[in-house]
């Protein structure tokens, strides 16, 4: 599935050198990214779906932490 794809990329994508425009940005993909699997997720139930879920959600907190300091 693409969306699958587009979540695994975001995953391996580096965070180092972030200017405040692509923090934000990367912040609101994660979001997008999360509710849209999520929607899959509610109709399959299935825990590798979980799993990408909770990573992007770990990685947009890291994001976002960085934003506020």
């Amino acid at each position: 599935m693409e969306l699958i794809e587009k979540a695994l990329e975001f995953e391996r994508k580096k965070t180092n050198h972030m200017s405040i425009h692509d923090r934000v940005s990367a912040s609101r993909k994660a979001k997008e990214l999360v509710l849209k699997i999520n929607e899959i997720y509610k109709k399959t139930k299935d825990p590798k779906l979980m799993k990408i879920m909770k990573s992007i959600t770990m990685k947009k907190r890291q994001i976002e932490k960085r934003l506020k300091s």
